[in-house]
């Protein structure tokens, strides 16, 4: 029946084509204007999913803060005046680097905006909820559109999670176990959002970029809800932790450290969560022990290295130095939370690595040392 059908669909297109034109060039018109007809019901597919999941979010507002019990008018007002979320404050400058960078925005010593605190249209919304939950804006272009809806609905989680607490509000999150799809798409939307912004970032941070790193944060950092989003989306948190790793690894642009150390500050803040400090530690391990016996081994053999990545793993070592150190002064956090095994491939031979590397790679080296003595100095604790 197909060979049939191939037939006769060949034999139409030969009868039906219009002179001046061979067949072949004939059904490859055809076969374009057939593709631009599933592009375009690609596209409408993808809108209607989209307006789906965002149908889905406010339905699952509404199960989880269904009606409002406000104590008092006045401590409510005085509270969303403070803002619901906690912002970061950011006050040391980068420095100079050579490189031309905007003096728009400051940025602290790995390269985030300084500027995280709430605008006054997020105070607004946070008032509103007071009163309804509030329709979700989708009026965004360029690399913030992917992000507008997963913030605004994690935001709006945040909120709530917040006002909860306090007593102003009654929420049931035990709804968030019984729809794990939407809040698993809605972080998933947020990490590819942000992960295709640090691929080919833009500077000056926009003050919605620096709000989506700080939703991010401001979830996997919450006591409730935290538990949640690592139940449903750890595997994806993975990916993304180690999408940034790679992309600080291989990026080769001559402007690159200003992104950098944005991409390594969001490493970091990641780092508040226990959990994924203790995988992101592995990961880091990993990735610094593989570039050292790679480095080793050209070494021996005369060979070229990846002077890119070379230049890049430095940030890597900066970032696994800080985590140990953050862990050998954190008594309740033990090393042994974290994978042994990388940690035990970390240090096997490494004196020897450090040993054939100091005298034509000293920093490198001494990093290596420094990592060595803050994993035994943990060990020993």
């Amino acid at each position: 029946y197909l060979k049939i059908s191939k037939l006769a669909l060949a034999f139409a297109i030969i009868h039906s084509k219009p002179p001046g034109k061979s067949s072949k060039e004939y059904t490859e018109h055809l076969a374009k204007i057939v593709s631009k007809q599933d592009f375009g019901w690609k596209s409408k597919v993808e809108a209607l999913e989209a307006e789906v999941l965002r149908l889905r979010q406010e339905l699952l507002l509404n199960k989880i803060c269904p009606r409002i019990c406000l104590e008092n008018d006045a401590s409510a007002e005085t509270l969303l005046d403070q803002g619901c979320i906690d912002p970061i404050s950011y006050s040391s400058q980068l420095e100079d680097s050579g490189c031309d960078v905007s003096n728009d925005y400051a940025f602290d010593s790995l390269g985030i905006a300084s500027d995280f605190h709430q605008s006054e249209h997020n105070v607004n919304t946070s008032k509103r909820w007071l009163e309804r939950v509030p329709p979700l804006n989708l009026c965004c272009t360029g690399k913030e559109e992917s992000l507008t809806v997963p913030v605004q609905f994690l935001q709006h989680l945040l909120e709530i999670r917040k006002l909860s607490e306090r007593g102003i509000l009654q929420a049931d999150f035990t709804e968030l176990e019984n729809d794990s799809f939407t809040i698993c798409n809605s972080v998933s939307q947020l990490l590819d959002g942000l992960t295709i912004f640090y691929n080919s970032p833009k500077f000056p941070l926009s003050n919605f970029l620096s709000e989506a790193v700080c939703v991010l944060i401001s979830l996997i950092t919450d006591s409730k809800l935290s538990n949640h989003v690592l139940k449903k989306c750890f595997k994806k948190l993975e990916e993304f932790k180690k999408n940034l790793i790679q992309i600080i690894l291989r990026n080769s642009t001559v402007n690159r450290f200003q992104a950098l150390h944005a991409v390594s500050h969001t490493l970091v803040l990641l780092a508040r969560n226990n959990v994924l400090r203790n995988s992101l530690i592995s990961l880091l391990l990993l990735e610094v022990r593989q570039f050292a016996e790679q480095l080793l081994q050209a070494h021996q053999i005369q060979a070229m290295y990846d002077i890119t990545q070379y230049e890049n793993i430095f940030l890597l070592c900066m970032i696994l130095e800080q985590l140990l150190q953050n862990e050998t002064e954190d008594s309740n956090v033990s090393s042994s939370d974290y994978d042994g095994e990388e940690k035990i491939k970390f240090l096997k031979n490494l004196d020897q690595i450090i040993l054939h590397l100091s005298d034509e790679f000293p920093l490198f080296s001494l990093y290596l040392w420094r990592a060595s003595v803050l994993l035994n100095s943990s060990q020993i604790q």
